[in-house]
């Protein structure tokens, strides 16, 4: 029977562009190398699976400079100019 990997959710309001999508996925992919990162800009939601804890996850997010929200948590209000790439 195949272990099935949970799926971390994060509703990140400030990321607004593709240089957010992939310093979040760098991110990420830098504390786990083999996470997979599922990321929907138009609703502002990161979806992380692999070994990393929720903590990890959330705390790559921050250092990339974004705000992560746990599902359910509520949305914060946006920042202004995101990344500065957009």
């Amino acid at each position: 029977m195949k272990k099935e990997i949970p799926m971390l959710r994060y509703h990140v309001s400030d990321m607004s562009c593709g240089h957010c999508v992939q310093a979040i996925t760098e991110a990420v992919k830098g504390v786990d190398p083999s996470a997979e990162v599922t990321v929907d800009l138009a609703a502002k939601r990161v979806d992380v699976s692999g070994a990393l804890s929720g903590e990890a996850a959330a705390a790559a997010i921050r250092d990339a400079g974004y705000t992560p929200l746990a599902a359910g948590a509520g949305a914060g209000p946006a920042k202004a100019g995101c990344c500065g790439s957009c």
